[in-house]
């Protein structure tokens, strides 16, 4: 067992709902603040944020920490939670970890003397997440599309982890598969895979899909390229903000684009909130 006594949940979605009652199953006890609507087990605590913070040794910030680099991402707290000196004295001497951190340490000089662990970045979180984040980027496809993926011409941009996990499953479901990468080294993956490749300067030169899913946080789709793809398309964005697709372009141009984001926290949080569970406890063993 981890040597530890007590965890804090500080805000944050659905993931942190069902991870703030994945820790206390645990035998942990667990403190629970910005959740004044949502009912708990009896295993969790619901409490302020300084009693939270007085009682908890560790402290879990949601992921993203923040969205706009002013206010703890909190959407179940009945009030706003600024992120400055007096939130960061209160992590003092804890240990704190959050998801995509970078915004959280520019609100104070504090953070510069606090142990902060972004579970963002950790390899094993983002091959584990990018299953769910596959899957929910196929349940919009399959409630989007007016096809069936079995048999669509699907084309997903990108061979990181997401790209590869969602290559892999939708050949499983029986859609034609083509992946397309930049390096060359990528490239003969693909092809080792048995994917169809395309090198992504060339995407929509010569061959047209059903179904694009778009894993580059880089903006791949402007309107040069979307004006390329006359058989209009649907377009699943999975990048991060502010996304690889000129959306007003593909509006006027009567493509429809989905900007996805935080899938694993919508369609899967049960398993979003055990992905980082995990991950926190790896980083603590270490």
């Amino acid at each position: 067992m981890i040597d530890i006594n007590s965890f804090g949940v500080l805000g944050g979605d659905k993931r942190q709902i069902a991870l703030a009652e994945s820790i206390a199953s645990d035998g942990y006890t667990v403190y629970a603040f910005g959740f004044e609507n949502v009912e708990f087990s009896r295993d969790v605590k619901k409490a302020g944020l300084e009693e939270t913070t007085a009682h908890c040794e560790n402290l879990i910030l949601p992921l993203p920490v923040t969205t706009n680099g002013l206010h703890l991402n909190a959407p179940y707290c009945q009030e706003k939670v600024e992120l400055n000196d007096s939130f960061a004295e209160l992590m003092r001497g804890k240990q704190v970890y959050g998801g995509m951190i970078g915004k959280l340490i520019q609100t104070s000089e504090v953070w510069d003397s606090i142990d902060i662990y972004d579970y963002y970045n950790r390899e094993e979180f983002t091959i584990h997440n990018a299953v769910p984040a596959a899957e929910g980027a196929i349940e919009i496809a399959m409630r989007e599309y007016p096809g069936t993926i079995n048999g669509s011409k699907c084309l997903v941009v990108g061979f990181g982890r997401i790209g590869k996990v969602l290559a892999w499953m939708l050949r499983g479901i029986g859609a034609a598969v083509t992946v397309s990468a930049r390096k060359h080294a990528d490239i003969a993956w693909i092809e080792a895979y048995g994917y169809t490749s395309v090198f992504t300067d060339n995407i929509c030169e010569k061959e047209q899909y059903d179904v694009i899913f778009n894993t580059v946080p880089a903006m791949i789709f402007n309107r040069r390229i979307l004006s390329k793809m006359h058989a209009k398309p649907l377009i699943i964005d999975l990048a991060s903000q502010p996304g690889g697709v000129d959306f007003e372009s593909a509006e006027n141009l009567g493509i429809k684009a989905v900007h996805a984001l935080s899938l694993p926290g919508k369609v899967a949080p049960k398993a979003a909130g055990e992905i980082i569970k995990t991950t926190i406890y790896n980083i603590m063993e270490e």
